[in-house]
């Protein structure tokens, strides 16, 4: 199967094309149910190679498929060709897995919409571009699917481009991430100047036998971190992320799980012994920019009352969690952590967009609460992803967050530290989330009919009359718990339909085992069971010699934090339940007033300072800055012209056309000359 791997981005393609030639015929749903086939038949054929390889021995996993020369210009050979190795493989199967997932539940989220055959269009071309940046051999094709998948954020974010909040939002997206595409172009220049070739396999090689200098190493690398800050949202280029969520909610879930923000994370893996053998401050630098970012917008999800702004934010911080064991040499970590991150933020997308869908078009969480016992499914899947975020075991997201701890403590204390707070964030926040939507007050009204509404009126209210005794003992006064306000008018929330809700449950027990792909080396846990994930991309991450010259992945074999293992895992399983208590007692128990700063609701006014910063200074210095090339620039080379034709016109009037003037100035002339040798020469 390995010679057909072309065939993953070839059913999108073919989908694309389809729906481009036919989509109206095809109409809704078969459109939906065309596309989700094309990216179902890329999975099939992911999962068909991934089975050929891992009959293969380790060292012989590793295959250039050409298709054919792209790029045939002097010593510049670029082939478009497909680099099928566990690590590729390992991204087709969680992009296309979960974007057929995401296709299928499309289908039911976006019925209805005008623009049905449209937007699956937009889909099928994403998911090609994902796969064309993941199975590039080179960094020019790598960066074909980049621009793409730019290109199809841009489009979707902006989908329902008629308010203009979404148009600004994809624009917004798209100009963000041009900031990074440079860097990652300055990149591929100093590679190509410095090796003769754009191929991984001639830059990694390189940087193994030592023949790419520090300096030149430290360029490339720092140059492709500049390029996945701005594609997987990391301060300072983080902005574009949150606003994304201005598209559909299957969008969302593309973008924040299983394609675009990932696409930086796995560009600085499959560089790593660049990394390595860069300067020591590049590493150190990619690990402070992620802790620091996960850190950061971690406060700012506490404050945040839109359901899917919330999550916006939580894929900012997690994307931190996977620079930091990036930063830290932790880079099967990295992946791990990609791979259960796009299970259970899958999840909790889809989970919110089927609250707005069974809310009517509702996102802010002050208007709801109590959904549980009317969205059953939605609820109890998206519980999962609570606790596989929140970091509580036998979950996924328990297990590849606690070996990126684990490495951040071997490499530096203070790491630590900002991750283990994070991870008490991150557990409190989503509780809080959870609470409001699934629990706490009935914030909607429903006035479907008179019957209903007088059931749930008098239905005993006993949250509400916790809330109050609690409130009673703390002295203040209860919120009244509004339950016919009609805040959204006549409807009922519902469950979502069989197209949005069997993807959620598949999700739901990817979160619950994603985990086992990665267990780590305890008593408790079989040998044959630890390590899957790291004995895949060993090939990949270890080289011979690493442990000495710093390329590879990180040994902490010996450390304090390795010998402790257990220590830590106690640790974060005590902060996690630290967080989930925390958010409980606050937002569901009422036992303590709600503290949600206006500061971080606003994101720390980040945003707003770089829009006032470009829309004065910086568009008072863009204009000076013009003004300076327009007149002294440009006027310095204008002047020049007018000075030679000044002069050609005062030289053109001795050109009259009468021999006779001609002739009288060559008499001057040999008079002035034979005055010359006779009085300045004395020749006579």
């Amino acid at each position: 199967m390995v010679e057909l791997v072309w065939l993953i981005p070839a059913f999108p393609l073919v989908g694309f094309l389809v729906i481009l030639l036919g989509g109206r015929k095809l109409g809704e749903p078969f459109a939906g149910l065309f596309a989700t086939a094309m990216v179902g038949a890329s999975f099939v054929v992911a999962a068909l190679t991934y089975f050929d390889l891992l009959g293969m021995d380790a060292e012989a996993r590793s295959h250039t498929e050409t298709l054919f020369s792209w790029v045939p210009v002097g010593d510049l050979q670029i082939d478009m060709a497909f680099l099928v190795d566990p690590l590729s493989i390992t991204m087709c199967l969680f992009v296309t897995g979960i974007g057929s997932l995401i296709h299928l539940y499309s289908i039911g989220y976006m019925h209805g919409d005008p623009k049905f055959s449209k937007f699956f269009l937009y889909l099928n071309l994403f998911i090609l571009s994902m796969t064309l940046l993941v199975l590039g051999s080179n960094l020019l094709v790598t960066f074909l699917g980049w621009e793409g998948v730019g290109t199809c954020s841009y489009f979707l974010i902006s989908f329902w481009h008629t308010k203009d909040a979404n148009a600004t939002a994809g624009k917004k997206a798209f100009v963000t991430n041009r900031i990074g595409d440079f860097g990652v172009m300055l990149a591929m220049f100093l590679a190509f100047g410095a090796v003769g070739s754009l191929d991984y396999a001639v830059i990694n090689d390189s940087a193994l036998a030592g023949t790419l200098t520090t300096a030149t190493a430290t360029g490339i690398a720092a140059l492709l971190f500049l390029g996945a800050v701005g594609k997987s949202a990391q301060l300072p280029l983080y902005v574009w992320l949150p606003d994304a969520m201005a598209g559909p909610t299957p969008v969302s879930a593309l973008i924040h799980a299983a394609t675009m923000v990932t696409a930086g994370v796995y560009l600085m893996v499959r560089v790593n012994p660049v990394l390595g053998a860069a300067a020591d401050w590049v590493p150190t630098l990619i690990a402070y920019t992620g802790a620091i970012t996960a850190l950061f917008a971690a406060t700012i999800a506490l404050a945040q009352n839109d359901i899917k702004k919330v999550l916006a934010y939580s894929t900012v911080s997690q994307l931190g969690y996977m620079f930091l064991a990036v930063g830290t040499g932790a880079y099967v970590a990295a992946i791990f952590h990609m791979v259960t991150h796009a299970f259970f933020k899958a999840l909790l997308f889809l989970g919110s967009g089927s609250v707005i869908h069974g809310m009517h078009e509702e996102q802010d969480m002050r208007k709801m609460g109590k959904l549980f016992k009317f969205m059953p499914i939605t609820a109890s899947t998206f519980i999962i992803g609570w606790l596989a975020i929140a970091g509580v075991p036998p979950f996924a997201g328990f297990w590849s967050k606690d070996e990126i701890l684990l490495f951040a403590l071997a490499e530096s204390p203070i790491l630590y530290v900002i991750g283990i707070v994070t991870a008490i964030l991150t557990a409190f926040y989503m509780t809080r989330q959870v609470v409001m939507t699934f629990f706490g007050e009935q914030k909607w009204g429903s006035l479907a009919n008179e019957a209903e509404a007088a059931h749930l009126n008098d239905e005993p209210d006993t949250d509400a009359e916790t809330e109050g005794a609690e409130a009673e003992a703390l002295d203040e006064t209860p919120d009244p718990v509004p339950v016919t306000h009609g805040a959204h008018g006549e409807f009922k929330p519902h469950e979502s339909p069989p197209f949005m809700v069997l993807p959620l449950i598949v999700l739901a027990g990817l979160s619950v085992v994603g985990g086992l792909i990665q267990l780590p080396s305890l008593g408790i846990i079989p040998k044959s069971a630890q390590h899957k994930l790291l004995d895949w991309l060993e090939p990949l991450v270890e080289f011979e010699g690493s442990p000495v010259n710093g390329i590879g992945e990180a040994q902490i074999d010996g450390t304090w934090a390795d010998d402790n293992k257990i220590l830590l895992i106690a640790i974060a399983i005590a902060c996690a339940l630290i967080g989930i208590a925390a958010g409980w007692a606050v937002y569901q128990k009422r036992m303590a007033r709600p503290v949600e700063p206006e500061l971080l609701a606003r994101g720390w006014r980040y945003d707003e300072a770089i829009s006032w910063f470009m829309g004065k200074p910086g568009r008072d210095g863009f204009q000076a800055i013009a003004d300076y090339d327009s007149n002294v620039v440009d006027g310095a080379v204008n002047g020049v012209a007018v000075a030679v034709r000044e002069t050609a016109q005062q030289v053109r009037k001795g050109q009259t056309g009468y021999v006779r003037q001609y002739a009288g100035v060559i008499g001057i002339g040999v008079v002035l000359l034979l005055g010359w040798f006779v009085v300045i020469r004395g020749i006579l």
